[in-house]
Order: structure tokens, then C-alpha cells, then sequence
């Protein structure tokens, strides 16, 4: 079985049922419905879901003395596939977001960086067996990206060095965060060489490139040209999700994929793709909190199991679309979207049954 490791952005997600209509108004009291408390940040989205689909991570980040920190510990230890290997920084504050989802509207965050700010890199230790490792949200890290991000390149060529394939996820970028006035464009072209997998949003993208990605609504050309240019910048594989119309995958040369690390188990399949992958069709939407987390768990689980491109991109999809319908990325949940893409329950853990192509 694959050895992974997720490591970064933790929180704890507070999302009260909201029944439309609600807005601040100062001096009233609003009635709204309960309140669900839930894992939050990429590290325990991407990680929970790649344990969902069999695959048991190790968890790298940071936590405070404070209560929050105490309630971050505890869910982390309790999730099955998960194994903490947390930080506590004590006097600091632990982060959360206060995730805002009311009736017909996109969702809104308010978020606490907290002690994901002391995360430097330093937390993360290599086993001998490790196959990958997943860093969520370097933009809400400033740690990592003192320096020009010297940190953050150091931590993954330190990683790849020994073997291991290292894959990025971005958060979307606030321009008016201490990270959002930093230059991004400098920022990933300095580290995305040492990134084998990099798996953005273009809402990711275009708020940390607003220049290379102009000023009007991202089409499917810009998402391409995005991608491409991370590709030029030296990553392996790059999958850029864009909501409705499902996920853009491009890979490198031969050269730049046979040094991706062992998570690649058979790089010349996944040797110069160019490809768009189409989302599956919901028909309950439940939320879209984690979704593009899911749907890198999904990419990854397909790299470390041998799928071909196409194929694991279907599961990238299949992922994101479970989670938005309200159900965890299970092989079971899977089977309801697309019986398909998993076949039997050890047939999909193993690797050997797909989405066809």
C-alpha cells in the first residue's frame, strides 16, 4: 500500500445552516439553524478523502494550546486512515473558518490563518517508505514564503531529493492578506519546478495571476494557458479544475516525468496529455466546500495506483461530485455515481478497475 503524507493548511470548518435572507444587522438578532464543526483547511479535505478511498495519510501541521487546538487533535485522531503528527505551538491561537453557504449563492469564508502561520516546513519528517506528499494552501502559510519562499522550495527539494513525489494544492488568493500583496508569479516560478503535481482551481490561478490571466472571465483558453505556463514552469503533472466544465489535465515530457517520484509507478502513460476531463452531473447540490479538494485526492489516489490520465481524471470528478452531493469520496459512493469507475471495493483500492476511457 502507498505511503502518504498531507501536510499544511489545518482548520476547523464552522458552517451554520443559513436559511437564506441572512445579512449583519447591527442591533438585531437573526435566527439561523444549527451548527455543523468539521475538519477544515486542504491537509484534513485532501488527506480525509484519500483515507475514504483507502489510502492512510500522516498528517503534518499546527495547532495551538487553545480549545480549537485541543478539538483539532482529538478529530484528527479519531478520523480513520489518519495518523497526526501535529505540532502544538503554544500561546497561539488555532485557525478556523466560519464558512458561510446561504440558499442559492456561492459560499462565503471568513478565515483565521492562526497557527497555520508558524508552519515553516520543519514539521515534516521522512520515512524511508514515504511515496508522496501533499502541501495544502503554501498562500495561507506566510512561514513558508518568507524569503521569496525559500522555505517552501527547500521543504519540496528537500522531499524529492530522497525520492518522494511532492504535489501542491492553492487556495484562492485575498488581495488584502498580508501573502496577497506578495508576487505570486515570481513565487511559483521559482517553486514549481521542484512541484511534480500541482492541482489549482483557475479561481486559484487567476488571484494569483492576474496578470497572465487578463481581465475578463476566465474561458477554457485561459484555463489551458494557465496550465501550460505551470508546465513551462517546471511541473510534471497539472490539473486545473474550473467548476462546471470539469478538470484540464496536461503532463510534461518524458525526462520530467520519469523524475516525478514513485507515486508515478508507470510515467510513460502520463507523458505529454493534453486532455479535458468532463465533471459528473449531481442532482443534489449539498455543498461546494471541499470539493476541489476531493478532486486532487482522487488525481492522486489514480496516480499512486497505476490509472492511466483520462481515467484518473474521471476519479478527480467522480470524487468532487460525491462531495457535493453531501457524501464522503467512498468506493461505495463512487459506485452510485458511476458503477463503472470501481467495480468491486478491492478491485478500486488496488488500482485495477477505472473509469473507461
Amino acid at each position: 500500500m502507498a505511503r502518504v503524507a498531507v501536510a499544511g493548511h489545518l482548520c476547523l470548518d464552522l458552517t451554520p445552516e443559513l436559511l437564506g435572507g441572512e445579512v449583519i444587522d447591527p442591533g438585531h438578532l437573526l435566527e439561523v439553524g444549527a451548527l455543523s464543526v468539521r475538519l477544515g483547511g486542504s491537509v484534513a479535505n485532501t488527506g480525509g478523502d484519500l483515507a475514504d478511498l483507502g489510502t492512510p495519510v500522516d498528517v503534518f501541521a499546527t495547532v495551538g494550546d487553545d480549545d480549537l487546538g485541543v478539538l483539532l487533535r482529538r478529530m484528527v485522531a479519531e478520523r480513520p486512515g489518519m495518523t497526526p503528527r501535529l505540532r502544538q505551538v503554544d500561546g497561539a491561537a488555532s485557525s478556523y473558518s466560519l464558512v458561510f453557504e446561504s440558499p442559492g449563492t456561492d459560499r462565503t469564508f471568513w478565515h483565521h490563518v492562526g497557527t497555520n502561520a508558524h508552519f515553516d516546513g520543519s514539521e515534516v519528517t521522512l520515512d524511508d517508505d514515504l511515496d508522496l506528499l501533499h502541501l495544502g494552501y503554501p498562500n495561507l502559510l506566510p512561514a513558508l514564503l518568507t524569503d521569496g519562499a525559500t522555505p517552501m522550495r527547500e521543504l519540496l527539494a528537500r522531499v524529492r531529493r530522497t525520492g518522494v513525489t511532492t504535489s501542491v494544492d492553492l487556495a484562492v488568493i485575498d488581495p488584502r492578506s498580508p501573502t496577497g500583496a506578495l508576487d505570486w508569479e515570481e513565487i511559483l516560478r521559482r517553486t514549481v519546478g521542484e512541484v511534480d503535481v500541482i492541482t489549482p482551481s483557475i479561481d486559484d490561478l487567476t488571484s494569483a495571476l492576474p496578470g497572465l490571466a487578463g481581465s475578463a472571465a476566465p474561458d477554457d483558453a485561459c484555463v489551458e494557458r494557465l496550465a501550460l505556463t505551470l508546465l513551462d514552469w517546471g511541473a510534471a503533472v497539472v490539473a486545473v479544475s474550473a467548476g462546471a466544465r470539469g478538470v484540464f489535465l496536461c503532463t510534461g515530457d518524458t525526462a520530467r516525468l520519469h523524475a516525478a517520484g514513485r507515486a508515478l509507478p508507470d510515467p510513460d502513460r502520463w507523458v505529454g496529455v493534453r486532455e479535458w476531463v468532463a465533471p459528473y452531473a449531481v442532482t443534489r447540490l449539498a455543498t461546494t466546500t471541499g470539493a476541489g479538494d476531493a478532486a486532487t485526492a482522487g488525481l492522486l489516489h489514480g496516480l499512486l495506483t497505476g490509472l492511466a490520465p483520462r481515467q484518473a481524471g474521471g476519479l478527480a470528478m467522480a470524487c468532487a461530485a460525491a462531495v457535493v452531493s453531501g457524501r464522503r469520496p467512498t468506493p461505495e459512493a463512487l459506485a452510485g455515481i458511476d458503477p463503472a469507475l470501481v467495480g468491486g471495493t478491492d478491485d478500486f483500492r488496488a488500482g485495477r478497475r477505472s473509469a473507461p476511457a
